[in-house]
C-alpha cells in the first residue's frame, strides 16, 4: 500500500529503516504512485556470485576432454 508524501515527511526515519531492512515503499501524491523508496542493493560479493551461479545451473556445457587442462584457474586472471 502506498504512503502519501506528507506521511513520508512525518515519519521519514521509520520508512528509511523499513527500506534498509528490505521493504519497498511506494510513495503517492494525490493517490497516484510517483516514487518508490527501495532498499540499496546488497554488496556482498560472495552472495552475488552464488546467485549468478545458481542462475547458470543447468546452462553450462562440458567441454570435450581434449580441451580440459591441468592448469589452475584464477577467476580474476583467467587460466594461470
Amino acid at each position: 500500500m502506498a504512503i502519501s508524501i506528507s506521511e513520508l515527511r512525518q515519519h521519514l526515519p521509520e520508512y528509511l529503516r523499513q527500506a534498509a531492512s528490505g521493504t519497498e515503499i511506494p510513495v503517492s501524491v494525490h493517490g497516484r504512485v510517483v516514487a518508490r523508496l527501495v532498499p540499496e542493493p546488497r554488496h556482498d560479493q560472495a552472495e552475488q556470485a552464488m546467485e549468478r551461479l545458481v542462475a547458470l545451473r543447468g546452462k553450462a556445457k562440458l567441454l570435450s576432454s581434449s580441451k580440459v587442462t591441468d592448469e589452475k584457474w584464477n577467476a580474476e586472471q583467467g587460466l594461470l
